[in-house]
């Protein structure tokens, strides 16, 4: 017949059991951050779709290329202030539809009331006899 001590018991001493709950809250914490990271940079590619979309939006309403004339034109749009600038293209070296085309460079600036912005910029060839 034996006597156990109170040392042999089976279980966690109270220590381990804080160890334990220490590393699951850096477990959770870490997780937690990662969660708010992803959250903040989906929230983000959202937002920039939007602002992508109506961008997309606005150059698609421009004028058919045979009217589109240099100048500049600015409104609102979905909560958003844009800006559309057309101005001709300094080309240089052999372009082989110079006679009949001229490159109209098109630069469109889509601001949100946040402050998030989006610039497109593309280029338009334009009949020469339209100008």
């Amino acid at each position: 017949m034996s006597l156990r001590s109170c040392s042999d018991a089976a279980g966690f001493t109270l220590i381990e059991a804080l160890v334990a709950l220490a590393i699951i809250a850096v477990v959770l914490g870490t997780i937690g951050s990662v969660i708010a990271a992803t959250v903040k940079g989906t929230r983000a590619i959202d937002q920039r779709l939007v602002l992508a979309g109506t961008a997309e939006t606005l150059l698609a309403s421009l004028p058919a290329r045979s009217l589109l004339k240099p100048g500049r034109q600015s409104g609102e749009t979905a909560g958003s202030r844009w800006r559309v600038e057309v101005a001709p293209m300094n080309v240089t070296g052999g372009n082989p539809d110079g006679d009949r085309f001229v490159p109209m460079a098109v630069n469109l600036r889509l601001q949100r009331a946040d402050g998030a912005a989006i610039e497109v910029t593309t280029v338009k060839l334009v009949p020469r006899a339209s100008q």
